[in-house]
């Protein structure tokens, strides 16, 4: 799973599975012992929990990379690399 990018301690990658069905655009963020899916659409947990601090910085920093990450996951749909996205700051 290809990681596109990493900021105070969390992790955001995403799963390619080309030329099959996958669900909503969607990423997976990692921090400590933590994991949640974040949708891409509406830029909220799916799936998973997070501590409230690292969730706000994920959703903040994806607000700001939303058409990025929209990209990223399209190329991954077709088997291409995906780009990584700048951390926040």
């Amino acid at each position: 799973m290809p990681e596109l990018s990493r900021f105070f301690g969390i992790i955001i990658r995403m799963y390619a599975e080309p030329g099959t069905p996958h669900h909503r655009p969607h990423f997976h963020a990692y921090y400590q012992n933590y994991t949640a899916v974040y949708s891409i659409d509406s830029i909220e947990i799916i799936g998973g929990e997070f501590p409230k601090k690292q969730q706000r910085l994920v959703e903040a920093w994806a607000e700001l990379h939303q058409g990025e990450l929209m990209e990223n996951w399209d190329r991954l749909q077709n088997g291409q690399l995906p780009y990584k996205i700048a951390p926040l700051r």
